[in-house]
């Protein structure tokens, strides 16, 4: 597995380039974020996406795939965000929340089928810069973890992962609170896992 070394979320355009062409060609990796850290994928490569979901024993079918996005307006290309939607994003973005939203036709096939996706904008500038850098999204679910000090150290984790994904970006201690979950579905948003964030 490779390891690239990200100081202060900030990768050089040289480091970019290199992610997004590792991205574009199926690879997967685990980067931080403003929560835990994530394993991610560019979110328009099914066969990668298929690679985590066999890795963390996920059927997308039955469970919400999450998208980091660079800002709103790429998330309203892949979810519905009305006014009151908006606004929140806008007041809560960047930040550590997921926000579950009706899907838009425009996700990849991966998503198909589904009627809602999870969005994040995280306050991580790495996480932003590679989805502005690719164009489209990155797919990301967060690390298992039983201990927090392994959450917390990417020399762990890295470890952990070594067979399982092709580059860790390694970055500043991870967290072990995770992204507060808004479903924004219904008539109200709600609340359905207070994580990190605070609305």
């Amino acid at each position: 597995m490779k390891t690239i070394k990200i100081w202060n979320s900030d990768a050089s355009e040289r480091q970019l380039n290199e992610i997004t062409r590792d991205l574009e060609g199926g690879a997967t990796m685990i980067l931080p974020t403003d929560t835990l850290y994530a394993i991610a994928c560019d979110a328009l490569n099914p066969k990668a996406i298929e690679k985590i979901c066999r890795l963390k024993g996920i059927n997308p079918e039955k469970t919400n795939l999450s998208i980091i996005c660079s800002d709103i307006s790429m998330a309203a290309e892949y979810a519905r965000i009305d006014n009151k939607a908006f606004k929140m994003l806008r007041d809560n973005t960047p930040g550590p929340f997921t926000f579950l939203f009706k899907s838009n036709s425009t996700l990849p096939k991966a998503f198909k089928g589904r009627k809602v996706v999870g969005i994040r904008i995280p306050d991580n500038k790495l996480c932003r810069d590679i989805a502005q850098h690719l164009r489209h999204p990155i797919l990301s679910t967060s690390i298992e973890f039983d201990d927090d000090d392994y959450a917390r150290d990417p020399g762990l984790i890295a470890e952990a992962y070594h067979e399982k994904v092709d580059f860790i970006l390694e970055g500043e201690d991870g967290d072990t609170i995770p992204s507060t979950i808004i479903d924004c579905t219904g008539n109200e948003p709600e609340i359905i896992r207070q994580g990190k964030g605070v609305i």
